[in-house]
């Protein structure tokens, strides 16, 4: 569905949402529906210098790169997952799985920002992984349970209170008996059709028997997709354990997304999974395989009832690959060019670590991938983490930032500066 409502309009539609919402719908959202203030003020500011951030500095003159690539430390944002970049350039917004979603400014564009403070400060958000934005402005946050659409977010982010209305109201995501601390972190990504996709882990290692009929509706353990006034919902992909990065080709339009593989099984198996979908419906193994082709303990001995889908590439096993971004930028040497930038977050289920770095995947004409390091060295020779690298974002002017939710930074890497 192609949207072409002006912001008047939009907010009409949010307007009509706030008056429809069930009575346990907090109190300051139904206000900021209806462009009521709140009587919040305060924002939370996160201090920019000092000897926390000099001692990120520290850590990033130990990180590899390719030669005429440098990296800095852009922010220091407490917790710092999946960003969404302001269409207007003004502001990144940052998610994490805690109850904050930070703005990001950088106002002089000299590649440092300027202030770190907390957006719609009145809101009470629940894991709120998940910003994204559509090309004319539109900021969609997806929490565990919930997606909220904010219609002017870079107009409004400097005030506490900002226009703010349900995509998704609190419980109707998923089931909340299916709500877990596990595998709750969604993201959301605009494709080229308009409309808006949301992954939505599966909360266990393994799903069990009774739970695959309702995943299979719901989407849980896939990625879901529907119009961005909330309408026309349907799951897009199938079997997957619990994805926390997609995107979509710039040429070929192909959603892409990465996946975490089943724990458990040992240091080397199974793989993490880069994933490219061709069409809609199609599977991905989960639970009959554990990644790549292995398969799970659990369902080894079944026949599996579905046509599987492989990996385009195999990553190494349990190195946690979380957020990618396809790059389109103009800074970057041309061989980057719709490359895809992946995070992988560093493994806990492992006796000898690996992760903690960016990855780069260059994709041939034939659909063909293949994947190598691009930025390490969050992982000291100790085994320690450093940092632990969770998604990657553009910027306007072609570099790339990336965030890191141990260090509770992003960074951004140019090129030729």
């Amino acid at each position: 569905m192609k949207r072409v409502w002006t912001l008047t309009a939009a907010l009409a539609l949010g307007v009509g949402m706030a008056s429809a919402q069930s009575a346990d719908v907090p109190d300051n959202l139904e206000k900021l529906s209806s462009f009521q203030t709140t009587g919040v003020t305060d924002f939370t500011f996160v201090d920019q210098s000092g000897p926390y951030a000099d001692g990120i500095k520290k850590t990033l003159e130990r990180i590899t790169l390719p030669p005429g690539f440098n990296i800095s430390l852009y922010a220091v944002v407490p917790d710092a997952r999946n960003m969404a970049v302001g269409p207007q350039g003004i502001v990144t917004f940052v998610g994490t799985r805690k109850d904050k979603v930070w703005s990001v400014t950088d106002r002089n564009k000299d590649g440092v920002a300027d202030e770190v403070k907390d957006f719609a400060p009145s809101l009470d958000f629940t894991i709120p992984n998940g910003p994204c934005f559509s090309k004319d402005g539109f900021l969609y946050i997806a929490e565990q349970n919930r997606v909220l659409l904010f219609p002017a977010a870079e107009f409004f982010y400097e005030s506490p209170d900002v226009a703010a209305f349900n995509l998704v109201a609190q419980g109707d995501l998923i089931p909340a008996s299916e709500e877990s601390f596990n595998h709750t972190a969604r993201v959301c990504k605009i494709g080229p059709d308009g409309k808006i996709y949301i992954s939505l882990g599966q909360p266990f290692n393994v799903s069990p028997p009774e739970k695959l009929a309702l995943y299979k509706e719901k989407g849980i353990g896939g990625i879901i997709r529907m119009n961005t006034d909330g309408t026309g919902r349907e799951v897009y992909t199938y079997g997957v354990r619990n994805s926390v990065g997609h995107d979509f080709h710039p040429v070929t339009g192909e959603l892409w997304f990465t996946d975490n593989q089943v724990d458990g099984m040992g240091d080397d198996i199974p793989p993490g999974e880069l994933n490219r979908q061709t069409a809609m419906g199609q599977h991905f193994g989960h639970p009959w395989y554990g990644g790549g082709s292995v398969r799970t303990n659990e369902y080894k001995n079944q026949e599996v009832p579905v046509e599987v889908v492989m990996p385009a590439v195999e990553m190494v096993a349990h190195a946690a690959d979380l957020g990618m971004e396809f790059y389109d930028g103009k800074m970057f040497p041309a061989k980057y060019k719709n490359a895809i930038f992946s995070a992988q977050h560093g493994s806990w289920n492992r006796t000898e670590p690996v992760g903690a770095r960016v990855m780069v995947t260059f994709i041939d004409d034939e659909g063909n991938a293949t994947s190598e390091p691009f930025a390490e060295g969050w992982l000291n020779e100790n085994g320690e983490y450093l940092g632990r690298p969770a998604a990657i974002a553009e910027l306007r002017d072609g570099s790339i930032l990336v965030s890191d939710d141990l260090a509770g930074a992003i960074y951004r890497i140019s090129y030729g500066e």
